[in-house]
C-alpha cells in the first residue's frame, strides 16, 4: 500500500511539475512543496527543530508515524528528486564533455564558462547533454 501511495504521489508531482524540471527538484522548490504538505506537521511536532544540520528532516523522520500521510509521501518524493538533481549535477560534465570539446573550444574552464557556452549553443548541443543540463537544474 505504501508503494502504491508513493507511486501515485510521484505521478501526481511529475504531472504538475514544469517539463524541464519534471524529474529533479531544487532546494527552493523542495521547501515550497514541503511547506505546503508538511507545514502543520512541522508546527505540531518539530517547532523546536532547526534548519541547520537537517534538524527538521530528522524530526519529521523521527515522528514519521504521527506525521500526515501527505507529508510523508511528499517528503519521500522530494528526497528522491533532490538526490536525482545532485546525481545529474555530478554526471553533467561527463555527459557534456564531447559537446564542450566541439562547441566550446578555447573557452576557459571554471567559473561556469563552459556551461554558459553550452547554454548558448543549445540548438547544436546533443540531446543527451541538453537533458543533463536540464536535469541538473542549470537551465
Amino acid at each position: 500500500m505504501g508503494r502504491l501511495i508513493f507511486a501515485l504521489a510521484i505521478g501526481l508531482f511529475l504531472a504538475t511539475a514544469p517539463a524541464s524540471q519534471a524529474q529533479t527538484v531544487g532546494f527552493a522548490d523542495a521547501i515550497k512543496i514541503l511547506a505546503g504538505s508538511c507545514g502543520s506537521d512541522i508546527a505540531k511536532y518539530c517547532a523546536s527543530a532547526t534548519l541547520a544540520n537537517n534538524g527538521i528532516t530528522s524530526c519529521l523522520e523521527k515522528n514519521q508515524a504521527k506525521v500526515s500521510q501527505k507529508c510523508n509521501a511528499d517528503r519521500t518524493v522530494v528526497i528522491s528528486l533532490i538526490q536525482a538533481r545532485l546525481a545529474a549535477q555530478a554526471a553533467a560534465p561527463d555527459l557534456c564533455q564531447r559537446d564542450a570539446a566541439q562547441y566550446c573550444k578555447g573557452v576557459k574552464a571554471g567559473g561556469g564558462h563552459i556551461l554558459r557556452c553550452l547554454l548558448k549553443a543549445q540548438p547544436s548541443v546533443s540531446q543527451k547533454c541538453n537533458t543533463a543540463i536540464d536535469l541538473a537544474g542549470y537551465r
